[in-house]
């Protein structure tokens, strides 16, 4: 699907810029401009088509939906669905986390919705798919949404509302459901172009990390020697795997900018799981997201909720190296 464009990163390199092939810095070039331009137009397409759907499920009704109705359970599996059509890191995550409390949504779904949203979005989505192929996107799409279902549920059951700032709690204690917003009847020929125009602000938005992943990505793939990440977090190490996600809680990035640095790593014989655990604690914890949480919860509610999250996303490594 992807031939016409590493045909057109091989003509560029290697007869354009006449870079010899097979050399470290030639194959570090070919990797970044074809990787670059896969990623870019994967991300195009996959946030235009999330655009639609998201244009006709917008943020306030499904949180009214969710704040209303009673639903046996299921409220967890729509959170964490929605987490995955809505394109944040876990930073800009926070303020509609901070929305759903305000709304009255119980706080174990609206963790549920913190988790999912950095994990798997429209962004990871796309960027994993032109790096590691359907079958392990779908994977990794399914372990995501279950995660946040099972770290939500967890969370919930733990009862931690007393550690939310008071500011908080006083909203929820006298939170009022606003109306819900009188239906949109514009077609979807109408909303395209916004669609598009949103699309395009999102690729450009994530397009400096998108370039100083893939550059990471590339000159490791041409200059780092094979075998150098294996003595570290090898099959052989039992450890590797918790020890990828606590080294990824202070290396902040979003999808866009770590999933070519993992696509590298795997490739220099890194264990996808170790490397995907490795990848969720950068995207999923990270320091400054802890630093805007403390704007609505205390520390240990922090320390909880990144250790109950952090303890799942070692499962799922160890889940990815047990099938993959």
């Amino acid at each position: 699907m992807f031939d016409w464009l590493q045909n057109f990163a091989d003509w560029l390199i290697y007869s354009a810029f006449a870079i010899e092939q097979h050399t470290k810095l030639g194959d570090a070039l070919n990797f970044f401009v074809f990787d670059t331009l896969k990623i870019a137009l994967l991300l195009f397409v996959i946030t235009t088509v999330m655009g639609i759907v998201n244009s006709y499920f917008p943020v306030e009704k499904v949180r009214n939906f969710l704040s209303r109705n009673k639903l046996y359970g299921l409220e967890y599996l729509f959170a964490s669905t929605f987490g995955v059509i809505t394109p944040f890191c876990s930073c800009s995550s926070v303020p509609l986390f901070i929305g759903f409390v305000k709304g009255g949504i119980p706080l174990g779904i609206t963790f549920t919705y913190l988790i999912t949203a950095p994990l798997v979005n429209e962004v990871a989505i796309a960027i994993f798919l032109g790096a590691f192929g359907l079958k392990i996107t779908a994977i990794y799409v399914g372990t995501g949404i279950v995660l946040g279902i099972i770290g939500g549920f967890t969370l919930g059951k733990l009862k931690l509302e007393k550690h939310l700032s008071p500011w908080v709690q006083n909203i929820i204690a006298n939170a009022q459901t606003e109306e819900e917003f009188e239906a949109d009847n514009q077609t979807l020929a109408q909303r395209f172009p916004v669609i598009v125009k949103e699309a395009y602000d999102i690729v450009k938005g994530v397009a400096p990390y998108i370039i100083i992943g893939i550059a990471i990505g590339g000159l490791m793939h041409g200059f780092i020697p094979t075998g150098f990440f294996e003595a570290y977090i090898s099959k052989e190490n039992p450890f590797a795997v918790p020890i990828a996600v606590i080294l990824g809680i202070p290396m902040y990035s979003n999808a866009a900018g770590v999933i070519p640095v993992i696509q590298v790593l795997v490739a220099k014989g890194v264990p996808l799981g170790t490397a995907i655990a490795f990848m969720m604690g950068v995207i999923g914890l990270s320091l400054p997201e802890a630093m805007l949480l403390k704007k609505v919860m205390n520390w240990k509610l922090i320390a909880i909720y990144f250790g109950t999250i952090g303890f799942f996303m070692i499962l799922s490594g160890y889940f990815f190296n047990m099938i993959l």
